[in-house]
Formats: structure tokens, C-alpha cells, sequence
């Protein structure tokens, strides 16, 4: 028998607002029918019998947020942040979708091998559905057609030497290299890429005070992003038939050179993060590593201009760049290492926090809840090809629902947080916007006061042709 989800605010995606009805989901999790009124819910009931109803009253009901840049380090890295604890971050913040990054687990994914590897280690510890980006790398360009057809979402690269221990595995890509690698990227796959050029003549941190924020923010300026967006561009320009993404941008001054490459026809599509929209380097307070990530967090006056890209649609997306770490390797141990911001890890941890985030700045800013169903469902979703059965309320979607009330607020702290590691520069932060349940094909994968149930997700592939794209759910 079919189930039955009720609200008052059911959010559709549409401009007509919410709807006061019902959603009929069959056995397989599919979306069969959807009620758009008290009165259709009326008569289904009196004539129809269901194997469960679920009455949401008066909370939001809305499409299971997606979120296409997430770091499970799984495996090599469990400790960091494995598949089991971020899916349950994951539910837990509305997200019913996640797409893994290739670079932080041991191995990266950049292989066919090393990405069955990951699925491997990840059925059976799913909360929500995941899918993999494939990672380029110098010497691996054999491996992309073998990658693209195994199902990755698209080939995902980076233009700068990471951190240690990750950029001995996962090196950096030059001009040339990437030239190389795009002339044997099929057509219909994205090609993602985290945007920073190394420096001609590298800034040097602040040795002398290593516990500053500000000693490691000008070893990274603004022209590190800026040089990286304007080679990307050109790339994008050269190669017009395929589509390029930027990743976690942090400074405003590339938004005018992806303008300007939208409009000389580039297919090119661009995301930024919470902590660059919410957080700002005039805040930051000596040894507090967990505010450190890459590219910097900037300025206030850049953060405001960030805002501006999100509304006039010149950023396409929002997601967390979520990339925790163990105490150690964030420095904030206790000892002389704590707080040193040139050693510690450039990670942010927020995947849980980002709806909240989000919500509780998008009122000052002149967003609503559509804003933040087109940043955070259905651009992701039509980024990596899912568009056709997730980010919709409609007949023959996959049944996953974010249900949450957008008045209700809270203060974070770390026992709240499902996440392996718990350091977030979130703590203490008062949000609002709080995550009651979270449903995935059908299942109630988390209930905020019954925790969660089975983990169910699954594993999502995508099935690469010349001529056709389409998904299949394993």
C-alpha cells in the first residue's frame, strides 16, 4: 500500500508558494501523486486506505536539499570523516543527496579501482544517497574514460598544491596538463575545478605569529582565485561545448570574469560556501583553526558582495566544501601546536549547519525559500545530471523530502553534531531554521527527537554516452 506525507506548507518549487495538500508515495519510494489541496486529502483519505499517513501540520515540506561538495575521506581517512557519520550529518540538515569529492580519502578517487574502493566501503553505511566526483590528476589521464563510464558525476581537479598529506596523492593540474586532459573529457561531463593559481612570486605567512589568522590569509590573496577563474574561463571559451564548474569561490572579484564569460558563451556554472557568505576575517580570533579553509575566508564588504552574485544568479549554487579533520590536524590539541593556522588543516565542518546557516542570513539579504531551493536542490541536482528523478515534487520523482520550521532556532554545540569531528566555527552561534525530519525514497531516514533509522541510501551512479546521459539506482 502506498504512504501518505501531509503539510500545511508543502513547497513545491514554485512561484505560487506553499501548498496545503499531500504526497502519495508507492512502495518503491517513487512519488505516484500529488494532492494539491485540503480537499483532495479529504476525499483520498475517505476513499483510499494507506499503509501509513504522516501529518507535518504546519512544518515546511520540501525537497531533500542536495549538496554536490562533500569530503568523506573513507576510506585511509575514517578518522577524519567516514561514510557513516556524514550521511548522518547529512540527514540530519535535510540533505537526502550528497556527492563525495575525490581528493582527501587514501586513495583518491582517481581510478576505476580506488573508486570501487569507495562504494565498497560505503554500501550499508548510507543515511542519504551518494554519488562520486572522479579525480583528475597529471598522470591519470588514461583513466578518465574508464572513470566517466564507471558512473562518476563528472572529473574534478585542482590548480594548486593542497596540504599535506593530500596533495602528494592528489597533485595539482597545470595549463598544459589540463589542456591535455579536457581534449579526452567527453562532451556530456562536467569538468569541476578548485580555483587557485600558485603565486609567481609566493607571499610568505607570517611566521613570526602563526596563531593569526591573518599570517596565513595573505600567503592566499585574492589573485590566487582571480588568475585560476580567468584561466578557466578561457578554457571555457576555447571548448564551448563543454561544461566547466568552479568550486568554492571566496572572492568577489571573479564573479565580473564569469559574467563576462557567460555572456561570450561559455558553459560555465559556479558555487560558493556558507562560511565565505556568513563569516568574515575581521572576526576571526587568534588560534580558532577551525575557521581555516581554502581559498580564505575574506572581509566583510567582500561577503556582502558574494550575496549580490547569489541574487543577480551568477553563482549557480551553495554548498559546504565540508571537509573536517581530527583535532590534531587542526592544531587545536593542546600544547604549542594549538592554534598555529600555518599547519593546521584548511578545512570547514558544516554539512549539517548549512539550511540553517543559509536561512538565518538569506532574510537581510532579500532571499526566500525559493532562493534557497534553487542554490541548494534543484541547481545541484541539474549540475550533476539528477534533475530527472530528485530535486522535484512531481509523479515519478524519488520521494525525498526536507521537513523543517523555518521560526525555530537554536544554538549549535558540539553534541549536537553527528560529524566524526566536532570542531566547527559555528559553536555558540545562534541559528535558525531546525531540520525535524528527513526522508529519503519514502524512509524516514532521521526524526529529530526518535534519532534515525536504517541506512539505507544508496549509491548513485551515473551512465555516460555520447548520446544519452541517465542515471540508474543501485
Amino acid at each position: 500500500m502506498d504512504l501518505l506525507f501531509l503539510s500545511k506548507r508543502i513547497f513545491l518549487g514554485t512561484e505560487e508558494g506553499f501548498t496545503h495538500g499531500g504526497i502519495i508515495v508507492d512502495t518503491e519510494g517513487i512519488i505516484r501523486k500529488v494532492l494539491k489541496s485540503a480537499q483532495e486529502v479529504n476525499s483520498y483519505l475517505y476513499n483510499t486506505e494507506s499503509e501509513a499517513v504522516y501529518d507535518f501540520e504546519n512544518m515546511v515540506l520540501m525537497p531533500g536539499l542536495i549538496d554536490s561538495n562533500v569530503h568523506i575521506n573513507e576510506p585511509g581517512r575514517k578518522d577524519w570523516e567516514g561514510f557513516l557519520l556524514a550521511t548522518k550529518a547529512a540527514a540530519a540538515g535535510g540533505f537526502t543527496t550528497i556527492i563525495d569529492r575525490p581528493t582527501n580519502a587514501s586513495p583518491p578517487t582517481t581510478s576505476v579501482a580506488n573508486l570501487k574502493a569507495k562504494t565498497s566501503t560505503a554500501r550499508g553505511k548510507l543515511y542519504v544517497d551518494v554519488g562520486f566526483w572522479g579525480g583528475l590528476i597529471p598522470d591519470n589521464t588514461e583513466e578518465i574514460e574508464a572513470l566517466t563510464n564507471a558512473g562518476v558525476m563528472g572529473m574534478q581537479c585542482t590548480l594548486c598544491p593542497s596540504a599535506q598529506p593530500v596533495t602528494t596523492e592528489f597533485p595539482a593540474m597545470d595549463r598544459v596538463q589540463l589542456e591535455k586532459a579536457i581534449s579526452k573529457i567527453p562532451e556530456d561531463v562536467l569538468i569541476a575545478f578548485h580555483a587557485e593559481l600558485p603565486l609567481t612570486q609566493p607571499i610568505k605567512p607570517n611566521e613570526a605569529e602563526p596563531k593569526m589568522y591573518e599570517s596565513y590569509s595573505r600567503s592566499r590573496p585574492i589573485s590566487m582565485e582571480t588568475d585560476a577563474v580567468q584561466l578557466i574561463c578561457e578554457l571555457a571559451l576555447t571548448n564551448k561545448k563543454k561544461h566547466f564548474h568552479i568550486l568554492n569561490i571566496s572572492a568577489a572579484e571573479t564573479l565580473p570574469i564569469i559574467e563576462q564569460c557567460k555572456r561570450n558563451g561559455g558553459k560555465i556554472t559556479s558555487e560558493t560556501c556558507p562560511h565565505y557568505l556568513t563569516l568574515a576575517a575581521e572576526d576571526i580570533e587568534d588560534c580558532h583553526t577551525e575557521y581555516k579553509a581554502q581559498p580564505p575566508i575574506r572581509n566583510k564588504q567582500n561577503q556582502k558582495k558574494l550575496w549580490q552574485g547569489l541574487e543577480s544568479g551568477c553563482i549557480d549554487l551553495i554548498t559546504s566544501d565540508h571537509s573536517p579533520a581530527t583535532p590534531g590536524a587542526k592544531c587545536l590539541t593542546y600544547g604549542k601546536a594549538r592554534g598555529n593556522f600555518l599547519n593546521a588543516w584548511p578545512g570547514i565542518s558544516s554539512l549539517q549547519l548549512g539550511l540553517s546557516i543559509i536561512w538565518t542570513s538569506c532574510e537581510q539579504h532579500g532571499l526566500g525559500l525559493n532562493h534557497i531551493y534553487n542554490l541548494m536542490c534543484k541547481n545541484p541536482a541539474k549540475l550533476c545530471g539528477l534533475e530527472k528523478f530528485k530535486s522535484k515534487i512531481e509523479v515519478g520523482y524519488d520521494a525525498d523530502f526536507c521537513i523543517w520550521d523555518p521560526d525555530e532556532d537554536f544554538e549549535v554545540t558540539p553534541d549536537m553534531l553527528y560529524s566524526a569531528n566536532k570542531a566547527t566555527p559555528y559553536t555558540n552561534k545562534r541559528l535558525r531554521g531546525v531540520v525535524h525530519a528527513t526522508i529519503v525514497r519514502g524512509l524516514h531516514v532521521f526524526q529529530k527527537y526518535e534519532g534515525f533509522g536504517q541506512p539505507l541510501g544508496k549509491v548513485l551512479f551515473r551512465k555516460s554516452g555520447k548520446k544519452i546521459v541517465k542515471f540508474v539506482r543501485m
